[in-house]
């Protein structure tokens, strides 16, 4: 039990760091360069906040990094439960950081575009601009895409977690319903806008508190002490 604990608190603080860095850069940098239909705007940002930038850049990079080893680690603590829905997770974690990995050139490209005055030489100002704003809206909506696998590994981790034995089965509940809240926040976006911009603040919530009462179970809580006949082993 005191490995299968190490495991976990392993995995809690590779969570944490997941967490860290993917909120920098999906929740202040992307946000703080991205005007959504306003080149000028948008280039201008990123030009005034390269360094930032660069940060946000590799920020989306180490996200995707810890993500993998996340995902490796709640595999090693979590495969006897069930091997095939652990590596359905697995295979969906690796997707997800495929698309995190791909949007950072969009963004470095964008960086890159706006800084670089032979860009404007041959395209002239709006027409670079224009190529940053194309840039950083592949960036946008390919995190749109990546939300559909950043749900859909909840919910066999949410599985895996409710059946192992270890934790609260309310906590397996609550990832599997922010699972399920992931993918009806971009259904909404992509199919309709306006309600699904509507929706989002409150569409979110599940899915937030899923994943922060993940971690802080895995750091602070520890797991459920076993009784005859129960975990993973």
């Amino acid at each position: 039990m005191d490995s299968v604990k190490k495991t976990a608190r392993t995995a809690g603080i590779l969570y944490l760091i997941v967490g860290i860095f993917g909120g920098f850069a999906e929740g202040y940098v992307d946000p703080r360069i991205y005007v959504a239909g306003n080149a000028a705007a948008t280039a201008a940002n990123v030009l005034a906040n390269v360094g930032l930038v660069r940060m946000g850049v590799v920020s989306h990079l180490l996200d995707g990094t810890f993500f993998v080893f996340l995902a490796m680690t709640l595999y090693t603590l979590l495969h006897k439960v069930h091997k095939s829905v652990a590596r359905a997770m697995l295979i969906l974690v690796a997707l997800a950081t495929g698309i995190i990995c791909l949007n950072a050139v969009f963004q470095f490209e964008a960086m890159l575009v706006a800084s670089n005055s032979s860009y404007s030489a041959a395209f002239n100002i709006a027409g670079s601009n224009a190529i940053v704003l194309l840039l950083l809206d592949l960036q946008h909506y390919g995190t749109l895409i990546a939300q559909v696998f950043f749900g859909l590994w909840l919910i066999p981790l949410g599985y895996l977690t409710n059946r192992s034995g270890i934790f609260r089965k309310w906590l397996g509940f609550l990832l599997i319903l922010g699972g399920i809240c992931y993918i009806i926040d971009l259904l909404a976006a992509f199919l309709i806008p306006d309600f699904g911009s509507s929706i989002h603040a409150v569409i979110v919530i599940p899915c937030a508190v899923a994943e922060i009462s993940m971690v802080f179970y895995l750091l602070a809580v520890g797991l459920k002490k076993e009784k005859p006949g129960e975990g993973i082993v």
